[in-house]
């Protein structure tokens, strides 16, 4: 399971659910776009630097998820690939592409919403945020606004799984 651990971050933990908020809705952006609603805000020095919503159907790139996209726009924004003093805040666990992404790019903090027991990297199938054989270390801050953010997720699949019911029924 995800862990929190007691690591000094450079915002205070009282505005997670805020930044959180930021995340959902560009959530909610990707879901307009009919994506898979998951969105994702970095942080710096209390301020939002990058957002990135998933972008995977509209692209047609199986690398179009929004940590990914927020990653890319981070590291422009800073002219760095070390997104140092940074936290991550995403509504679903990182799956291992973006848990890979976010250890290259020595986030500090990843602060998510719901679990993926199907493919989430953060805690739930793996757990890359504390692999010794790996050079850096990620602290996990689970579970933030958790029924929000897997609400978007259970309406979102319920309506598409509704609207392939009725195609196969015409």
């Amino acid at each position: 399971m995800a862990r929190a651990t007691s690591m000094a971050i450079s915002h205070p933990p009282r505005s997670h659910e805020q930044w959180m908020r930021s995340a959902i809705a560009e959530a909610v952006k990707a879901e307009s776009k009919a994506e898979v609603p998951i969105g994702c805000v970095i942080v710096r020095d209390g301020r939002i630097i990058a957002r990135g919503h998933n972008l995977r159907e509209t692209s047609q790139d199986p690398t179009g998820h929004a940590e990914l996209i927020a990653i890319r726009k981070a590291a422009r924004k800073l002219g760095s690939w070390r997104l140092l003093d940074t936290a991550l805040y995403v509504t679903l666990e990182p799956c291992t592409m973006c848990m890979g992404a976010i250890i290259l790019a020595r986030i500090p903090t990843v602060v998510f919403g719901c679990l993926d027991p199907k493919g989430g990297a953060a805690g739930s199938l793996y757990d890359l945020s504390d692999d010794a054989r790996l050079n850096h270390r990620v602290e996990l801050v689970p579970r933030v606004l958790e029924s929000e953010c897997s609400s978007l997720l259970r309406s979102f699949f319920a309506e598409l799984r509704s609207r392939k019911r009725i195609a196969a029924a015409h």
